[in-house]
């Protein structure tokens, strides 16, 4: 799918044009000024702001694809530093190491993982479905690849191989649970590594010519990656699709506009919600479309309130064929803070919520009933989640577990129930062609 024209709203401002009104569809006219704040949006009334967390924000946080468990790198106080200094450490006394957060259970719990050796704050995490942690690690020019795992009192580490490339980043979790994919970005092309989940150790899976950044999955199978790119010589980024199951086949994705930045920020492969960044209206704005349709995109006013930055982090998943009724998490980030922000395309509100004091900002999972479990940790819960049910379109947000007299809600809490796995689109009926618009 390509998207290739904007709202009718827009479009005479960057020379694109595209017919906003297709029968069955409903065009949203967001010509309403800014979408009024929910005041009072956090648990007990109380005013929006962010709360300061409680503890030092670590470098990574991680949610495994299932929403069954997260790593991330903290911080732990150490007697001396070891030999050959801190590695790591911000300040003496005090060395990085993993966690893992256990998020499917009866009460959430955080489980370390250290090592000999600290971690450095540059490393990177990412929990798999079966509980194990992969990190990566900067070792001189090249990166290694280990998976960290529980041993009784210990931590047990088995390592996958190395990949030298002066830059590697890891993708986010693979549908799939168990594979996890790298980015190796160079000045002419960028590489795909399959880093877990090979035969073999790290492999190259894809070489996709210009650099890419980004990463965000277009199916629940792990085969379609869309990449932001931009090609060998420069010229505007715009959101590819790579198929990794035809050696790293390219289709363009979003085109917006001829010379516009067209970035995909998110995916929920059920109903085909996109969450796309571009500079197609003249300045960066925070859109949306449907993947498969020939509608344009649209950008609503209530997503660029002023003086603070928005992005989204998580779609309410099992909404099938139904992208206009998904609840989309943001995190909003201003002069207090960060705080929640919930939006559906079809309520055109942004409700803007108090975060738990301590939340792993830009990461939650949401239910398919629609409930948001936001990840936090502060001086009192070493790991926690905190629930929040997706405010209705005329109403406030609610956290259920203030309903039972337990406070603000932000206390240990059941985890949110794994994400739903669904069947993939057949191949006939590809990621990118073939999907149909409600109506």
């Amino acid at each position: 799918m390509t998207v290739c024209a904007i709202e009718n709203g827009t479009a005479e401002a960057t020379g694109a044009t595209g017919d906003a009104e297709v029968p069955g569809e409903t065009v949203l006219e967001d010509s309403a000024p800014d979408c009024p704040p929910d005041g009072a949006g956090g648990p007990g009334g109380a005013p929006l702001e962010a709360a300061p967390d409680a503890l030092p924000a670590a470098p990574a946080f991680t949610i495994s694809a299932d929403g069954s468990y997260a790593a991330r790198l903290a911080l732990a106080k150490v007697a001396a530093d070891p030999p050959g200094g801190a590695g790591g450490a911000d300040g003496a006394g005090e060395a990085w190491f993993v966690e893992r957060w256990t998020l499917d259970g009866p009460e959430p719990y955080a489980v370390p993982l250290p090592l000999d050796q600290p971690e450095e704050p540059d490393s990177e995490v990412l929990p798999l479905a079966d509980g194990r942690v992969l990190i990566r690690r900067r070792v001189a020019d090249r990166h290694t690849v280990s998976l960290l795992y529980p041993t009784g009192p210990g931590t047990g580490e088995l390592p996958l191989g190395t990949v030298e490339s002066a830059e590697l980043t890891l993708l986010p979790p693979s549908p799939d649970g168990v594979s996890a994919y790298a980015l190796s970005a160079g000045a002419r092309a960028t590489s795909v590594w399959l880093v877990a989940g090979g035969a073999f150790g790290p492999e190259l899976v894809a070489e996709v010519p210009g650099r890419c950044s980004g990463g965000v999955w277009l199916d629940r199978a792990g085969r379609m990656l869309a990449l932001d790119r931009e090609m060998p010589g420069g010229g505007p980024v715009k959101a590819v699709a790579v198929d990794l199951e035809r050696g790293g086949e390219v289709t363009p994705l979003l085109q917006i506009a001829p010379e516009s930045n067209d970035r995909l920020l998110l995916a929920d492969p059920d109903s085909g919600l996109l969450l796309i960044r571009s500079d197609a209206p003249g300045h960066e704005r925070l859109g949306w479309g449907v993947l498969g349709s020939c509608l344009p995109v649209r950008f609503p006013e209530c997503l660029r309130p002023a003086d603070v930055a928005i992005t989204p982090f998580a779609v309410q998943p099992g909404q099938m064929l139904m992208p206009e009724s998904c609840a989309v998490a943001l995190r909003i980030d201003g002069a207090a803070g960060s705080w929640v922000g919930v939006w559906r395309p079809a309520g055109r509100r942004l409700h803007q919520l108090v975060a738990p004091g301590g939340w792993q900002a830009g990461h939650g999972v949401w239910s398919r009933d629609g409930v948001l479990g936001l990840p936090y940790a502060d001086g009192d819960v070493a790991c926690g989640v905190a629930l929040l049910e997706a405010p209705a379109d005329d109403g406030r947000g609610v956290w259920p577990s203030s309903a039972t007299g337990a406070g603000s809600g932000m206390q240990p809490s059941a985890g949110v129930a794994p994400l739903p796995v669904c069947k993939p689109v057949p191949l006939g009926q590809a990621a990118l062609t073939g999907r149909l618009v409600p109506g």
